[in-house]
C-alpha cells in the first residue's frame, strides 16, 4: 500500500507541478490517480470485512471512506505514506528521540509536499491570486505548518482555505508530538538518574552494613579469645 501511495502521489503531483503537461501523459497520470483510488476503496473493504467486530472498527477508522468518498480530501490519501515512516522507524532507531526525528522530519516533508501541491492546484488559475508558483506555495506552506504565517502569501480560493485550515491543524499536531514526546523523554531520563543515585546510595548502605558486620565479628572473635 505504501508502494501504491507513492504512484498515487507521483500522478497526483505530476500535472500539477508540469505545467502545460500534454495530454497522453495527463490522461496515464488519471488513469493511475484513479486506479490507485479504486484499490484504496477495495483495501479498506478487505479490511472492514476481515475486521472481528466490524461496527467498532468502522467507528474507529470512520475517516477512511471519508478520505475516499470527498474529494476535497483526496490528497489526504498519500499520508499512507507513513508506512515508510514505520519501516525506516524499525530498520534505523530504536530509541525515543530517534523515533521522534523519524517521525517528525517525514511527517513534516510529506506535510509541506502535499499541502504545497493541493494549494498550487487550487490557486494557481484564480483571480486575484499570489500563489503561482510552487516555489510561492511551499513558502506558504512552510509558514502555514510553522503556525508563523508570514502573510505575503495567502490563499483567495475556497479549497485552498480548506487546505490551509488542514495545514493549520497538521502543524499544531506536529508541534504538540514533539513537545510531548521531549517532555516524556526529559522525565524518563530524570527518572533514570534518580534510579541510579538510589541503587549507587543502596549500594553503599550495603558496604558499609557489611564492613559494620565484619568489625563485629571481630569484636566478638577478640572478646572471646582467652
Amino acid at each position: 500500500m505504501a508502494i501504491l501511495a507513492l504512484v498515487f502521489l507521483a500522478a497526483y503531483a505530476a500535472p500539477v507541478l508540469v505545467e502545460p503537461l500534454g495530454q497522453p501523459w495527463r490522461a496515464i497520470c488519471r488513469t493511475f490517480e484513479y486506479s490507485a483510488w479504486t484499490l484504496f476503496g477495495v483495501e479498506y473493504l478487505v479490511r472492514l470485512r476481515l475486521a472481528r467486530d466490524r461496527g467498532s472498527y468502522a467507528l474507529r477508522h470512520w475517516w477512511d471512506p471519508a478520505i475516499i468518498v470527498l474529494p476535497v480530501l483526496r490528497p489526504l490519501r498519500v499520508l499512507r505514506l507513513i508506512m515508510l515512516l514505520k519501516v525506516l522507524n524499525r530498520r534505523f532507531t530504536d530509541t525515543l528521540r530517534g523515533q521522534v526525528v523519524v517521525y517528525t522530519l517525514g511527517a513534516a516533508g510529506l506535510l509541506l509536499f502535499v499541502g504545497a501541491i493541493a494549494e498550487l492546484e487550487s490557486e494557481r488559475h484564480a483571480h486575484g491570486t499570489n500563489i503561482a508558483t510552487f516555489g510561492d506555495s511551499l513558502w506558504w506552506a512552510v509558514t502555514t505548518v510553522s503556525t508563523v504565517g508570514y502573510g505575503d502569501h495567502y490563499p483567495v480560493t475556497r479549497d485552498g482555505k480548506l487546505v490551509a485550515v488542514g495545514l493549520m491543524f497538521g502543524g499544531i499536531a506536529l508541534i504538540g508530538v514533539v513537545a510531548a514526546s521531549f517532555a516524556t523523554w526529559l522525565v524518563d531520563h530524570v527518572r533514570q538518574i534518580d534510579q541510579s543515585e538510589q541503587a549507587a546510595t543502596q549500594r553503599d548502605m550495603q558496604a558499609i552494613m557489611r564492613r559494620l558486620d565484619e568489625l563485629q565479628h571481630r569484636l566478638d572473635r577478640q572478646g572471646g579469645a582467652p
